[in-house]
């Protein structure tokens, strides 16, 4: 079994869910995976993002719409730590990691790691 070193980070923060398929599944499988990495790595998990719009499901998209799909969906919650791990359940293109990046970038941090569960491969 291979197991994630705790990353040298001041917080960690999630891929906020989306509203409606957070409340279709009943839960928001990023935030768990968070708070659970959180208590194992003994680091705060941190609302650092909101969404700021709905988006359509990335789904069937290629890497170039999942860009554009994801482009102005987050915004910051509020002030980042300089360094933060931003834990999502799936990592399939990048493209919501980066636009998570970008955006907790502006919120003050200026480093960025990232850590998911499953990585899709196509």
């Amino acid at each position: 079994m291979d197991v994630v070193p705790r990353p040298n980070a001041d917080a960690l923060a999630f891929v906020p869910a989306d509203r409606d398929r957070g409340l279709k599944r009943g839960h928001a499988p990023a935030r768990a995976l968070a708070r659970e990495l959180g208590r194992r790595w003994e680091l705060p998990v941190l609302p650092l993002l909101a969404r700021a719009a709905q988006v359509k499901p990335q789904r069937g998209l290629g890497l170039a719409e999942r860009r554009r799909n994801v482009a102005g969906a987050f915004e910051p919650a509020r002030a980042s730590p300089r360094v933060v791990c931003l834990v999502d359940d799936v990592y399939t293109s990048g493209a919501t990691a980066a636009a998570c990046a970008t955006e907790l970038r502006r919120a003050g941090a200026r480093r960025v790691e990232v850590v998911s569960f499953a990585r899709a491969v196509r």
